[in-house]
């Protein structure tokens, strides 16, 4: 069974950082592509980074280009989402995500994703 926990989340001044962290289960990392979303209150959810298996394109919306850094460790089984100068318009519900084709990771395709961790809220303000 395939398992993604999320942590790392919690609240930051703007211009803070944090770290949130994946740890998936159920399934070799290496395998599959990992990606994150999150849902600010009174919107869609939004794809924001992503990590192919293979050795294509890593994708990051225009939203978060720049500041985030999506990275994995597979011996960790660990899949990680670097935020940098975070803004309050990041306040979200920050979750991960897998799916086994690496075009839904590189397009962003929320259907392709089939397992979800629970999310990690992120609130980012004064």
């Amino acid at each position: 069974q395939l398992q993604l926990v999320e942590s790392g989340g919690g609240s930051v001044q703007p211009g803070g950082s944090l770290r949130l962290s994946c740890a998936v289960s159920g399934f070799r990392l290496d395998y599959y592509s990992i990606g994150w979303f999150r849902q600010a209150p009174g919107k869609e959810r939004e794809g924001i980074a992503c990590i192919p298996s293979s050795t294509g394109d890593t994708y990051y919306s225009d939203s978060v280009k720049g500041r985030f850094t999506i990275s994995r460790d597979t011996a960790k089984n660990m899949v990680y989402l670097q935020m940098n100068e975070l803004k309050p318009e990041d306040t979200a519900v920050y979750y991960c995500a897998v799916t086994g084709i690496d075009y839904y990771c590189s397009a962003s395709v929320q259907e392709g994703f089939s397992s979800w961790g629970q999310g990690t809220q992120v609130t980012v303000s004064a």
